[in-house]
Protein backbone atom coordinates (compact mmCIF):
# COMPACT_ATOMS: atom_id res chain seq x y z
CA UNK A 1 0.00 0.00 0.00
CA UNK A 2 2.98 2.30 -0.50
CA UNK A 3 1.21 4.04 -3.38
CA UNK A 4 -1.52 5.40 -1.10
CA UNK A 5 -1.49 8.59 0.95
CA UNK A 6 -2.10 8.37 4.69
CA UNK A 7 -5.49 10.05 4.36
CA UNK A 8 -6.65 7.33 1.96
CA UNK A 9 -5.97 4.44 4.34
CA UNK A 10 -6.73 6.26 7.59
CA UNK A 11 -9.70 5.99 9.92
CA UNK A 12 -10.62 9.53 11.03
CA UNK A 13 -12.31 10.20 14.38
CA UNK A 14 -14.21 13.43 15.00
CA UNK A 15 -13.88 15.01 18.43
CA UNK A 16 -16.25 17.75 19.56
CA UNK A 17 -13.84 19.28 22.11
CA UNK A 18 -16.54 20.63 24.46
CA UNK A 19 -17.83 17.10 24.94
CA UNK A 20 -14.87 14.74 24.85
CA UNK A 21 -12.98 15.11 28.15
CA UNK A 22 -12.84 17.85 30.77
CA UNK A 23 -9.42 18.08 32.45
CA UNK A 24 -10.01 21.08 34.74
CA UNK A 25 -13.44 20.48 36.28
CA UNK A 26 -15.43 23.27 34.63
CA UNK A 27 -17.91 20.94 32.95
CA UNK A 28 -16.55 21.66 29.45
CA UNK A 29 -14.12 19.48 27.53
CA UNK A 30 -10.72 20.88 26.56
CA UNK A 31 -7.54 20.12 24.66
CA UNK A 32 -5.73 18.71 27.68
CA UNK A 33 -8.63 16.31 28.02
CA UNK A 34 -7.99 15.11 24.47
CA UNK A 35 -4.31 14.60 25.32
CA UNK A 36 -5.30 12.57 28.38
CA UNK A 37 -7.38 10.22 26.21
CA UNK A 38 -5.02 9.73 23.28
CA UNK A 39 -4.08 6.22 24.39
CA UNK A 40 -7.75 5.26 24.22
CA UNK A 41 -7.76 6.37 20.60
CA UNK A 42 -4.55 4.58 19.63
CA UNK A 43 -1.79 3.27 21.85
CA UNK A 44 -0.40 1.07 19.10
CA UNK A 45 -2.19 -2.08 20.29
CA UNK A 46 -5.60 -3.67 19.64
CA UNK A 47 -6.56 -2.72 23.20
CA UNK A 48 -7.13 0.79 21.85
CA UNK A 49 -9.63 1.95 19.26
CA UNK A 50 -6.92 2.17 16.61
CA UNK A 51 -7.86 5.36 14.75
CA UNK A 52 -5.26 7.07 12.57
CA UNK A 53 -6.38 10.72 12.71
CA UNK A 54 -8.54 12.98 14.83
CA UNK A 55 -10.56 15.89 13.55
CA UNK A 56 -11.11 18.59 16.15
CA UNK A 57 -14.16 20.82 15.88
CA UNK A 58 -13.34 24.52 16.51
CA UNK A 59 -11.35 25.49 19.59
CA UNK A 60 -10.63 29.10 18.53
CA UNK A 61 -11.41 32.16 20.66
CA UNK A 62 -15.15 32.70 20.32
CA UNK A 63 -18.16 34.23 22.07
CA UNK A 64 -19.75 30.78 21.47
CA UNK A 65 -22.93 32.03 19.81
CA UNK A 66 -22.58 28.91 17.63
CA UNK A 67 -20.15 27.05 19.90
CA UNK A 68 -16.93 27.97 18.18
CA UNK A 69 -18.08 28.26 14.59
CA UNK A 70 -18.27 32.00 15.29
CA UNK A 71 -14.52 32.60 15.27
CA UNK A 72 -13.09 35.71 16.93
CA UNK A 73 -9.43 34.88 16.18
CA UNK A 74 -8.28 32.26 13.66
CA UNK A 75 -4.77 32.00 15.12
CA UNK A 76 -5.28 31.25 18.81
CA UNK A 77 -7.02 28.93 21.27
CA UNK A 78 -9.98 29.93 23.42
CA UNK A 79 -8.98 29.87 27.12
CA UNK A 80 -11.96 27.56 27.64
CA UNK A 81 -9.99 24.87 25.77
CA UNK A 82 -6.41 25.76 26.72
CA UNK A 83 -3.78 27.77 24.88
CA UNK A 84 -1.36 27.45 21.98
CA UNK A 85 1.15 25.63 24.15
CA UNK A 86 -1.51 23.03 24.97
CA UNK A 87 -2.33 22.69 21.30
CA UNK A 88 1.35 22.17 20.47
CA UNK A 89 1.57 19.44 23.12
CA UNK A 90 -1.50 17.81 21.63
CA UNK A 91 0.10 17.73 18.17
CA UNK A 92 3.35 16.34 19.58
CA UNK A 93 1.66 13.68 21.71
CA UNK A 94 -0.65 12.64 18.89
CA UNK A 95 2.23 12.35 16.45
CA UNK A 96 4.14 10.18 18.94
CA UNK A 97 1.25 7.75 18.62
CA UNK A 98 1.11 8.07 14.81
CA UNK A 99 -2.17 9.95 15.09
CA UNK A 100 -2.64 12.78 12.58
CA UNK A 101 -4.31 16.06 13.59
CA UNK A 102 -7.02 17.64 11.41
CA UNK A 103 -8.59 20.90 12.58
CA UNK A 104 -11.71 22.79 11.59
CA UNK A 105 -11.25 25.86 9.41
CA UNK A 106 -14.24 28.20 9.18
CA UNK A 107 -13.69 30.33 6.05
CA UNK A 108 -17.23 31.53 5.32
CA UNK A 109 -17.92 33.68 8.37
CA UNK A 110 -16.41 35.10 11.53
CA UNK A 111 -17.81 36.20 14.84
CA UNK A 112 -19.29 39.67 14.96
CA UNK A 113 -16.70 40.24 17.69
CA UNK A 114 -13.77 39.48 15.41
CA UNK A 115 -11.55 42.55 15.09
CA UNK A 116 -12.11 42.57 11.33
CA UNK A 117 -15.87 42.92 11.68
CA UNK A 118 -15.58 45.46 14.49
CA UNK A 119 -13.63 47.61 12.04
CA UNK A 120 -15.92 46.80 9.13
CA UNK A 121 -19.04 48.00 10.91
CA UNK A 122 -17.37 51.13 12.31
CA UNK A 123 -18.21 53.19 9.21
CA UNK A 124 -19.10 52.80 5.55
CA UNK A 125 -15.67 54.08 4.50
CA UNK A 126 -13.63 51.89 6.86
CA UNK A 127 -10.81 50.05 5.02
CA UNK A 128 -12.29 46.73 6.11
CA UNK A 129 -15.85 47.58 5.10
CA UNK A 130 -15.53 45.43 1.97
CA UNK A 131 -14.17 42.48 3.97
CA UNK A 132 -17.81 41.56 4.66
CA UNK A 133 -20.98 41.63 2.57
CA UNK A 134 -22.87 44.86 3.22
CA UNK A 135 -25.83 46.14 1.24
CA UNK A 136 -28.13 49.16 1.55
CA UNK A 137 -31.83 48.68 2.26
CA UNK A 138 -33.93 47.79 -0.73
CA UNK A 139 -37.26 49.34 -1.64
CA UNK A 140 -38.57 45.94 -2.75
CA UNK A 141 -40.22 43.18 -0.77
CA UNK A 142 -38.58 40.13 -2.32
CA UNK A 143 -41.50 37.82 -3.02
CA UNK A 144 -43.62 36.15 -0.41
CA UNK A 145 -40.70 34.33 1.21
CA UNK A 146 -38.51 36.49 3.40
CA UNK A 147 -40.17 39.48 1.78
CA UNK A 148 -39.71 42.08 4.50
CA UNK A 149 -39.30 45.58 3.09
CA UNK A 150 -35.71 46.73 3.19
CA UNK A 151 -34.02 43.34 2.97
CA UNK A 152 -31.38 43.22 0.18
CA UNK A 153 -32.77 39.89 -1.04
CA UNK A 154 -34.93 36.96 0.08
CA UNK A 155 -32.23 34.63 1.37
CA UNK A 156 -32.95 32.79 4.59
CA UNK A 157 -30.67 31.70 7.43
CA UNK A 158 -29.99 28.03 8.13
CA UNK A 159 -31.08 28.80 11.68
CA UNK A 160 -34.33 30.55 10.84
CA UNK A 161 -35.38 34.02 9.74
CA UNK A 162 -33.77 36.24 7.11
CA UNK A 163 -30.06 35.98 6.28
CA UNK A 164 -29.65 39.74 6.76
CA UNK A 165 -29.38 41.93 9.85
CA UNK A 166 -29.63 45.69 9.90
CA UNK A 167 -26.84 47.72 11.46
CA UNK A 168 -28.28 50.89 12.94
CA UNK A 169 -24.98 52.76 13.09
CA UNK A 170 -24.17 52.59 9.38
CA UNK A 171 -27.67 52.12 8.02
CA UNK A 172 -26.93 48.96 6.01
CA UNK A 173 -27.56 45.24 6.19
CA UNK A 174 -24.87 42.56 6.54
CA UNK A 175 -25.19 38.98 5.35
CA UNK A 176 -25.20 36.00 7.71
CA UNK A 177 -26.55 32.61 6.66
CA UNK A 178 -26.24 31.29 10.21
CA UNK A 179 -26.83 33.24 13.45
CA UNK A 180 -26.69 37.03 13.25
CA UNK A 181 -23.43 36.91 15.22
CA UNK A 182 -21.76 35.20 12.21
CA UNK A 183 -21.26 37.84 9.48
CA UNK A 184 -20.00 36.41 6.18
CA UNK A 185 -16.62 37.26 4.72
CA UNK A 186 -16.37 38.71 1.22
CA UNK A 187 -14.04 36.27 -0.52
CA UNK A 188 -14.22 38.35 -3.71
CA UNK A 189 -11.95 40.82 -1.90
CA UNK A 190 -8.34 39.68 -2.60
CA UNK A 191 -7.21 40.95 0.82
CA UNK A 192 -9.68 38.64 2.53
CA UNK A 193 -8.58 35.68 0.44
CA UNK A 194 -4.87 36.18 1.12
CA UNK A 195 -5.41 36.85 4.82
CA UNK A 196 -7.43 33.66 5.19
CA UNK A 197 -4.65 31.73 3.47
CA UNK A 198 -2.26 33.01 6.09
CA UNK A 199 -4.47 31.50 8.80
CA UNK A 200 -4.00 28.12 7.09
CA UNK A 201 -0.24 28.57 6.98
CA UNK A 202 -0.22 29.48 10.68
CA UNK A 203 -1.56 26.06 11.65
CA UNK A 204 0.32 24.12 8.97
CA UNK A 205 3.58 25.49 10.38
CA UNK A 206 2.47 24.25 13.82
CA UNK A 207 2.27 20.73 12.43
CA UNK A 208 -1.39 20.12 11.69
CA UNK A 209 -1.93 17.45 9.06
CA UNK A 210 -5.03 18.88 7.42
CA UNK A 211 -8.25 20.84 7.62
CA UNK A 212 -11.93 20.09 7.61
CA UNK A 213 -13.30 23.16 5.85
CA UNK A 214 -16.65 24.29 7.16
CA UNK A 215 -19.36 25.01 4.54
CA UNK A 216 -16.65 25.53 1.94
CA UNK A 217 -19.18 25.75 -0.90
CA UNK A 218 -20.69 28.93 0.59
CA UNK A 219 -17.63 31.17 0.38
CA UNK A 220 -18.61 32.54 -3.05
CA UNK A 221 -22.12 33.87 -3.65
CA UNK A 222 -23.81 35.15 -6.77
CA UNK A 223 -22.17 38.49 -7.44
CA UNK A 224 -25.53 40.22 -7.94
CA UNK A 225 -27.01 38.53 -4.83
CA UNK A 226 -30.14 37.60 -6.76
CA UNK A 227 -33.25 36.29 -5.01
CA UNK A 228 -33.41 32.51 -4.62
CA UNK A 229 -36.37 30.79 -6.31
CA UNK A 230 -39.24 29.66 -4.13
CA UNK A 231 -39.25 25.91 -3.48
CA UNK A 232 -42.72 24.83 -4.63
CA UNK A 233 -42.15 21.39 -3.08
CA UNK A 234 -41.21 22.61 0.38
CA UNK A 235 -42.73 20.78 3.33
CA UNK A 236 -45.88 22.74 4.25
CA UNK A 237 -45.25 21.90 7.92
CA UNK A 238 -41.94 23.75 8.08
CA UNK A 239 -41.67 26.29 10.89
CA UNK A 240 -42.90 29.70 9.77
CA UNK A 241 -39.46 31.23 10.15
CA UNK A 242 -37.66 28.46 8.22
CA UNK A 243 -37.09 30.67 5.20
CA UNK A 244 -34.03 28.69 4.14
CA UNK A 245 -35.89 25.47 3.34
CA UNK A 246 -38.73 27.37 1.64
CA UNK A 247 -36.28 28.41 -1.07
CA UNK A 248 -34.14 26.65 -3.66
CA UNK A 249 -30.53 27.39 -2.78
CA UNK A 250 -29.42 28.62 -6.20
CA UNK A 251 -27.53 31.84 -5.68
CA UNK A 252 -26.25 31.72 -2.10
CA UNK A 253 -23.89 28.72 -2.45
CA UNK A 254 -22.11 26.36 -4.84
CA UNK A 255 -21.39 28.93 -7.52
CA UNK A 256 -19.17 27.77 -10.37
CA UNK A 257 -16.83 30.63 -9.49
CA UNK A 258 -15.88 28.91 -6.23
CA UNK A 259 -13.65 26.34 -7.91
CA UNK A 260 -10.66 28.61 -8.67
CA UNK A 261 -10.62 29.41 -4.94
CA UNK A 262 -10.68 25.69 -4.11
CA UNK A 263 -7.74 25.14 -6.46
CA UNK A 264 -5.75 27.89 -4.76
CA UNK A 265 -6.49 26.41 -1.35
CA UNK A 266 -5.28 23.02 -2.60
CA UNK A 267 -2.15 24.63 -4.06
CA UNK A 268 -1.40 26.13 -0.65
CA UNK A 269 -1.80 22.74 1.06
CA UNK A 270 0.55 21.24 -1.49
CA UNK A 271 3.27 23.63 -0.31
CA UNK A 272 3.51 21.29 2.68
CA UNK A 273 4.07 17.53 2.70
CA UNK A 274 1.13 15.16 2.92
CA UNK A 275 -1.54 17.56 4.16
CA UNK A 276 -5.21 16.90 3.49
CA UNK A 277 -8.11 19.19 2.58
CA UNK A 278 -11.59 17.94 3.49
CA UNK A 279 -14.68 19.97 2.62
CA UNK A 280 -18.16 20.09 4.15
CA UNK A 281 -20.53 19.94 1.18
CA UNK A 282 -24.23 18.98 1.05
CA UNK A 283 -24.87 18.82 -2.68
CA UNK A 284 -26.37 16.60 -5.33
CA UNK A 285 -23.87 14.13 -6.74
CA UNK A 286 -23.07 15.92 -10.04
CA UNK A 287 -22.30 19.17 -8.19
CA UNK A 288 -20.49 17.46 -5.31
CA UNK A 289 -18.04 15.56 -7.47
CA UNK A 290 -16.80 18.80 -9.06
CA UNK A 291 -15.05 19.68 -5.79
CA UNK A 292 -12.37 17.05 -6.51
CA UNK A 293 -11.31 19.27 -9.43
CA UNK A 294 -11.09 18.44 -13.10
CA UNK A 295 -7.80 16.57 -12.68
CA UNK A 296 -7.53 16.07 -8.93
CA UNK A 297 -6.49 19.65 -8.15
CA UNK A 298 -9.46 20.31 -5.85
CA UNK A 299 -10.22 18.96 -2.39
CA UNK A 300 -8.69 15.64 -1.42
CA UNK A 301 -11.96 14.59 0.20
CA UNK A 302 -15.24 16.43 -0.29
CA UNK A 303 -17.22 14.95 2.59
CA UNK A 304 -19.71 12.36 1.33
CA UNK A 305 -22.86 12.58 3.48
CA UNK A 306 -25.10 10.63 1.11
CA UNK A 307 -25.51 7.63 3.42
CA UNK A 308 -26.83 9.89 6.19
CA UNK A 309 -29.67 10.92 3.89
CA UNK A 310 -30.67 7.41 2.76
CA UNK A 311 -33.39 5.19 4.21
CA UNK A 312 -31.69 2.49 6.31
CA UNK A 313 -32.41 -0.22 3.74
CA UNK A 314 -30.07 -2.47 1.79
CA UNK A 315 -31.23 -1.39 -1.65
CA UNK A 316 -31.10 2.33 -0.88
CA UNK A 317 -27.65 2.09 0.70
CA UNK A 318 -26.27 0.00 -2.16
CA UNK A 319 -27.72 2.38 -4.74
CA UNK A 320 -26.06 5.32 -3.00
CA UNK A 321 -22.68 3.57 -2.88
CA UNK A 322 -22.86 2.40 -6.49
CA UNK A 323 -23.96 5.80 -7.79
CA UNK A 324 -21.10 7.50 -5.97
CA UNK A 325 -18.55 4.95 -7.22
CA UNK A 326 -19.80 5.39 -10.79
CA UNK A 327 -19.59 9.19 -10.55
CA UNK A 328 -16.01 9.32 -9.25
CA UNK A 329 -13.28 10.12 -11.76
CA UNK A 330 -10.29 7.78 -11.70
CA UNK A 331 -8.17 10.15 -9.62
CA UNK A 332 -10.78 10.67 -6.89
CA UNK A 333 -10.76 8.77 -3.60
CA UNK A 334 -14.14 8.06 -1.94
CA UNK A 335 -15.05 8.67 1.68
CA UNK A 336 -18.01 7.98 3.95
CA UNK A 337 -19.62 9.58 6.99
CA UNK A 338 -22.46 8.21 9.12
CA UNK A 339 -22.56 10.83 11.86
CA UNK A 340 -21.25 14.18 13.05
CA UNK A 341 -22.02 17.10 15.37
CA UNK A 342 -24.85 18.38 13.12
CA UNK A 343 -26.79 15.12 12.68
CA UNK A 344 -28.85 12.82 14.90
CA UNK A 345 -26.81 9.93 16.26
CA UNK A 346 -26.35 6.85 14.05
CA UNK A 347 -28.03 4.52 16.57
CA UNK A 348 -31.14 6.70 16.57
CA UNK A 349 -31.30 7.23 12.80
CA UNK A 350 -30.70 3.56 11.98
CA UNK A 351 -33.30 2.32 14.46
CA UNK A 352 -31.26 0.90 17.34
CA UNK A 353 -27.91 -0.42 18.48
CA UNK A 354 -28.07 -3.63 16.38
CA UNK A 355 -28.64 -1.56 13.23
CA UNK A 356 -25.88 0.83 14.28
CA UNK A 357 -23.46 -2.09 14.62
CA UNK A 358 -24.31 -3.02 11.06
CA UNK A 359 -23.55 0.60 10.14
CA UNK A 360 -20.14 0.30 11.77
CA UNK A 361 -19.27 -2.67 9.57
CA UNK A 362 -20.56 -0.86 6.49
CA UNK A 363 -18.56 2.29 7.24
CA UNK A 364 -15.32 0.47 7.99
CA UNK A 365 -15.38 -1.95 5.06
CA UNK A 366 -16.46 0.21 2.11
CA UNK A 367 -13.79 1.51 -0.26
CA UNK A 368 -12.65 4.91 0.92
CA UNK A 369 -11.80 6.91 4.01
CA UNK A 370 -14.25 6.51 6.92
CA UNK A 371 -14.90 9.26 9.49
CA UNK A 372 -16.32 8.19 12.86
CA UNK A 373 -18.08 10.47 15.34
CA UNK A 374 -17.08 10.29 18.99
CA UNK A 375 -19.39 8.09 21.04
CA UNK A 376 -20.73 6.16 18.07
CA UNK A 377 -18.29 3.41 19.05
CA UNK A 378 -20.38 2.98 22.20
CA UNK A 379 -23.67 2.86 20.30
CA UNK A 380 -24.73 6.16 21.89
CA UNK A 381 -28.21 7.21 20.73
CA UNK A 382 -29.56 10.75 20.83
CA UNK A 383 -29.74 12.09 24.37
CA UNK A 384 -33.19 13.50 25.17
CA UNK A 385 -33.02 17.29 25.57
CA UNK A 386 -35.83 19.30 27.13
CA UNK A 387 -36.65 22.72 25.67
CA UNK A 388 -35.27 24.45 28.74
CA UNK A 389 -31.98 22.50 28.39
CA UNK A 390 -31.32 23.56 24.80
CA UNK A 391 -28.30 25.69 24.01
CA UNK A 392 -28.03 25.08 20.24
CA UNK A 393 -29.26 28.14 18.30
CA UNK A 394 -30.77 25.94 15.59
CA UNK A 395 -33.06 24.26 18.11
CA UNK A 396 -33.83 27.47 19.95
CA UNK A 397 -34.89 29.17 16.72
CA UNK A 398 -36.56 26.28 14.87
CA UNK A 399 -37.86 24.04 17.66
CA UNK A 400 -36.63 21.26 19.93
CA UNK A 401 -37.01 18.65 17.19
CA UNK A 402 -34.27 20.47 15.22
CA UNK A 403 -31.75 20.82 18.06
CA UNK A 404 -28.29 19.40 17.51
CA UNK A 405 -27.71 19.19 21.24
CA UNK A 406 -29.00 15.59 21.20
CA UNK A 407 -25.81 14.47 19.40
CA UNK A 408 -23.33 16.66 21.30
CA UNK A 409 -23.64 15.36 24.84
CA UNK A 410 -20.51 14.37 26.77
CA UNK A 411 -18.51 11.25 26.07
CA UNK A 412 -19.39 8.47 28.50
CA UNK A 413 -16.15 7.18 30.00
CA UNK A 414 -17.32 5.27 33.07
CA UNK A 415 -20.24 4.71 35.44
CA UNK A 416 -19.06 7.28 37.98
CA UNK A 417 -20.32 10.78 38.61
CA UNK A 418 -20.80 12.73 35.38
CA UNK A 419 -19.77 9.67 33.36
CA UNK A 420 -16.07 10.26 34.04
CA UNK A 421 -16.22 13.20 31.65
CA UNK A 422 -15.84 15.85 34.36
CA UNK A 423 -15.86 16.39 38.11
CA UNK A 424 -18.54 19.05 37.60
CA UNK A 425 -21.98 19.23 36.04
CA UNK A 426 -21.44 18.95 32.26
CA UNK A 427 -22.49 21.69 29.88
CA UNK A 428 -25.15 19.38 28.39
CA UNK A 429 -27.11 16.70 30.25
CA UNK A 430 -26.09 13.05 30.29
CA UNK A 431 -28.50 10.26 29.35
CA UNK A 432 -29.90 8.00 32.04
CA UNK A 433 -28.20 4.94 30.56
CA UNK A 434 -24.61 6.17 30.84
CA UNK A 435 -23.88 3.88 33.87
CA UNK A 436 -24.45 0.90 31.56
CA UNK A 437 -23.13 2.45 28.33
CA UNK A 438 -19.59 3.68 28.80
CA UNK A 439 -16.01 2.98 27.77
CA UNK A 440 -14.96 1.27 31.00
CA UNK A 441 -17.82 -1.21 30.86
CA UNK A 442 -17.60 -1.93 27.14
CA UNK A 443 -13.83 -2.20 27.05
CA UNK A 444 -13.91 -5.49 28.99
CA UNK A 445 -17.01 -6.87 27.26
CA UNK A 446 -15.90 -8.98 24.30
CA UNK A 447 -19.30 -8.58 22.62
CA UNK A 448 -19.79 -4.84 23.13
CA UNK A 449 -20.19 -2.23 20.42
CA UNK A 450 -16.81 -0.77 21.41
CA UNK A 451 -15.23 -4.21 20.96
CA UNK A 452 -16.83 -4.43 17.52
CA UNK A 453 -15.37 -1.08 16.46
CA UNK A 454 -11.94 -2.05 17.75
CA UNK A 455 -12.03 -5.38 15.96
CA UNK A 456 -13.23 -3.77 12.72
CA UNK A 457 -10.59 -1.05 12.77
CA UNK A 458 -7.73 -3.40 13.54
CA UNK A 459 -8.96 -5.91 10.96
CA UNK A 460 -9.05 -3.08 8.43
CA UNK A 461 -5.50 -2.02 9.35
CA UNK A 462 -4.26 -5.57 8.71
CA UNK A 463 -6.12 -6.06 5.44
CA UNK A 464 -4.91 -4.45 2.19
CA UNK A 465 -8.24 -5.44 0.61
CA UNK A 466 -10.28 -3.53 3.21
CA UNK A 467 -7.92 -0.57 3.42
CA UNK A 468 -7.32 0.12 -0.22
CA UNK A 469 -8.71 -2.67 -2.38
CA UNK A 470 -11.30 -2.49 -5.13
CA UNK A 471 -15.05 -2.58 -4.55
CA UNK A 472 -17.47 -4.84 -6.42
CA UNK A 473 -21.15 -5.20 -5.43
CA UNK A 474 -22.75 -8.67 -5.59
CA UNK A 475 -26.28 -9.55 -6.54
CA UNK A 476 -28.23 -11.39 -3.84
CA UNK A 477 -31.60 -13.07 -3.68
CA UNK A 478 -32.70 -10.99 -0.67
CA UNK A 479 -33.83 -7.37 -0.82
CA UNK A 480 -32.53 -6.92 2.73
CA UNK A 481 -28.92 -7.94 2.07
CA UNK A 482 -26.17 -5.72 0.68
CA UNK A 483 -23.09 -7.77 -0.27
CA UNK A 484 -19.82 -6.70 -1.87
CA UNK A 485 -16.27 -7.83 -2.46
CA UNK A 486 -13.07 -6.01 -1.53
CA UNK A 487 -9.99 -7.22 -3.37
CA UNK A 488 -6.26 -6.48 -3.29
CA UNK A 489 -3.69 -8.77 -4.86
CA UNK A 490 -4.44 -12.32 -3.75
CA UNK A 491 -6.66 -11.20 -0.87
CA UNK A 492 -10.44 -11.24 -1.27
CA UNK A 493 -12.86 -10.20 1.47
CA UNK A 494 -16.63 -10.58 1.23
CA UNK A 495 -18.89 -8.29 3.24
CA UNK A 496 -22.54 -9.32 3.67
CA UNK A 497 -24.92 -7.05 5.59
CA UNK A 498 -28.47 -8.02 6.58
CA UNK A 499 -30.50 -4.83 6.99
CA UNK A 500 -33.58 -6.85 7.91
CA UNK A 501 -34.91 -7.85 11.30
CA UNK A 502 -35.43 -11.46 10.22
CA UNK A 503 -32.74 -14.13 9.72
CA UNK A 504 -32.03 -15.00 6.10
CA UNK A 505 -29.86 -17.42 4.17
CA UNK A 506 -28.77 -15.48 1.14
CA UNK A 507 -27.23 -16.88 -2.02
CA UNK A 508 -24.51 -15.12 -3.96
CA UNK A 509 -22.43 -15.92 -7.03
CA UNK A 510 -19.40 -17.39 -5.27
CA UNK A 511 -18.10 -20.95 -5.06
CA UNK A 512 -15.84 -22.69 -2.59
CA UNK A 513 -15.29 -21.79 1.03
CA UNK A 514 -14.88 -18.72 3.15
CA UNK A 515 -13.68 -18.10 6.69
CA UNK A 516 -15.60 -15.65 8.86
CA UNK A 517 -13.24 -12.95 10.05
CA UNK A 518 -15.83 -10.98 11.97
CA UNK A 519 -19.55 -10.93 12.76
CA UNK A 520 -21.32 -7.87 14.09
CA UNK A 521 -22.45 -10.24 16.89
CA UNK A 522 -18.78 -11.05 17.64
CA UNK A 523 -19.52 -14.73 18.18
CA UNK A 524 -18.83 -16.49 14.83
CA UNK A 525 -15.57 -17.56 13.27
CA UNK A 526 -16.74 -20.63 11.39
CA UNK A 527 -16.35 -21.53 7.74
CA UNK A 528 -18.99 -20.86 5.10
CA UNK A 529 -19.70 -23.02 2.07
CA UNK A 530 -20.72 -20.76 -0.80
CA UNK A 531 -23.07 -19.82 -2.39
CA UNK A 532 -25.24 -19.89 0.81
CA UNK A 533 -24.57 -17.36 3.58
CA UNK A 534 -26.69 -17.59 6.74
CA UNK A 535 -27.26 -14.21 8.40
CA UNK A 536 -29.08 -13.45 11.61
CA UNK A 537 -31.20 -10.39 12.35
CA UNK A 538 -29.22 -7.22 11.54
CA UNK A 539 -26.05 -9.27 11.22
CA UNK A 540 -23.06 -8.34 9.12
CA UNK A 541 -20.16 -10.61 8.23
CA UNK A 542 -16.66 -10.12 6.89
CA UNK A 543 -15.62 -13.36 5.21
CA UNK A 544 -12.19 -14.09 3.78
CA UNK A 545 -12.76 -15.94 0.52
CA UNK A 546 -10.59 -18.96 -0.22
CA UNK A 547 -9.91 -20.59 -3.61
CA UNK A 548 -10.07 -17.30 -5.46
CA UNK A 549 -9.39 -19.00 -8.77
CA UNK A 550 -12.87 -20.58 -8.68
CA UNK A 551 -14.75 -17.29 -8.60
Amino acid sequence: MTDFHWWQTAVIYQIYPRSFMDSNGDGIGDLQGVIDRLDYLNDGTPNSLGVDAIWLSPFYPSPMADFGYDVADYCDVDPLFGDLATFDRLVAEAHKRNIKIIIDWVPNHTSDQHAWFVESRASRDNPKRDWYIWRPPSSSAHGKIGGEPGLPNNWGSFFGGPAWSFDEKTGQYYLHQFVREQPELNWRNPQVEQTMYETLRFWLKRGVDGFRMDVIGLIIKDEALRDNPVNQNADPNLPVNDLFNRLIQKYNMDQDEVHPYIRRIRSLLDEFDERVGIGELWLDLPRWVKYYGEHGEGLHLPFNFRLIEQPWQARAVRASVDEMEAALPSFAWPNYVLGNHDQPRLATRAGGEAQARLGAMLLLTLRGTPTLYYGDELGMPNTPILPEQMVDPQGINLGVERTRDVARTPMQWDAGDFAGFSTAQPWLPLPKDYPSRNVAGQRTDEHSTLSLYRRLIWLRRASPALQSGSYRPLETDSENVFAYLRESGSELQLVALNFGGDPVTVRIALEGQGKIQLSTHLDRFDEIQFPAIPLRSYEGLVVEVAQKERI
